[in-house]
């Protein structure tokens, strides 16, 4: 309940900030940068030698891209039958598939199961979500954005090259050697900055308002990323006899709400700016009230 009220109380002063004059609009990008280029990757390198490399690896794997593949088809066939506008189609699909699992994902994983839950995020995150990003992602933006705005190759390295990606890379080479006590404390002191940033800036960029023309897409859009693809990820993990702290994790990551960082390529991209950001907007608002239901939902 502690770690609620203090993503609360987060949200709010973002909320709070976006209206005071002192916090320019640029307040959001720095927040975003800290956290993405320190405070993220500490997390990172601090829990990579807790991940055990046993069966329990693949779970968060499958459910990553089990969802992509749900959520990917169910938008090709709602296009198809409602006939929406291509560039509302290209935001859907980059979109939705692709979650909040590491800025939206740490605060919530740790108050739901404590800092053991963040191996099995990290998981998700490297090997799911980012995978994602890079092969699938590109594919997207390449297909549905304007001709020569975002190359296949740049959405590539940017991902090659996320700090976290990085991050990971460092802290898997590491693996031999116990970290020095001093940098230990380091990193979790500097890990511990990441969900007062991230709230911050979350409740700093909330924003709200659309078309009514684009409804509809929103509408379908929020249902399959927040609903959808952790429910059908909930029910085959229990139809297949699968359980664990790694199971109901990877679940609420599927739940996790649209990536900021997705819903800016789209709009750089080309596609429809509007559904873009009220799919990241909405679904961030939304998912404080879808996750802890799931979470109720996984400890049955």
């Amino acid at each position: 309940m502690d770690n609620f009220i203090l993503i609360a109380v987060f949200v709010s002063l973002g909320m709070l900030f976006r209206r005071l004059e002192a916090f320019p609009p640029e307040t959001v990008r720095v927040l975003n940068m800290f956290a993405l280029y320190v405070s993220l990757p500490a997390v990172i390198l601090l829990k990579v030698p807790q991940i055990a490399f046993s069966g329990d690896i693949v779970k968060p794997i499958g459910v990553a891209w089990g969802a992509l593949i749900l959520s990917a088809s169910l938008i090709f066939v709602a296009a198809r039958l409602l006939e929406w506008p291509r560039s509302a189609v290209g935001v859907l699909l980059l979109v939705v598939p692709i979650g909040n699992t590491s800025f939206m994902g740490v605060p919530i994983i740790q108050a739901f199961y404590g800092e053991t839950g963040i191996r099995h995020l990290i998981v998700y995150d490297q090997f799911g979500t980012m995978l994602i990003f890079a092969t699938y992602g590109s594919l997207v933006l390449a297909l549905y954005g304007k001709e020569g705005v975002v190359s296949v190759q740049a959405v590539a390295r940017r991902v090659l090259l996320f700090p976290p990606s990085v991050a990971l890379a460092a802290g898997l080479a590491l693996l031999p050697w116990k970290y020095p006590i001093p940098f230990e404390r380091i990193l979790l002191t500097t890990s511990g900055t990441l969900t007062p940033l991230v709230m911050t800036a979350i409740g700093f960029q909330l924003n709200f308002g659309l078309k009514p023309t684009l409804r509809a897409p929103l509408a379908l859009g929020l249902v399959l990323k927040l609903v959808l693809a952790p429910l059908a990820a909930l029910l085959i993990c229990r139809l297949l006899a699968l359980r664990g702290l790694a199971v109901d994790v990877s679940i609420i990551e599927s739940g996790m709400p649209p990536m900021v960082t997705a819903g800016a390529l789209a709009v750089v991209a080309g596609m429809d700016a509007e559904l873009s950001a009220a799919l990241v907007g909405l679904g961030l608002l939304l998912s404080f009230a879808t996750l802890p239901l799931f979470y109720w939902l996984t400890q049955l």
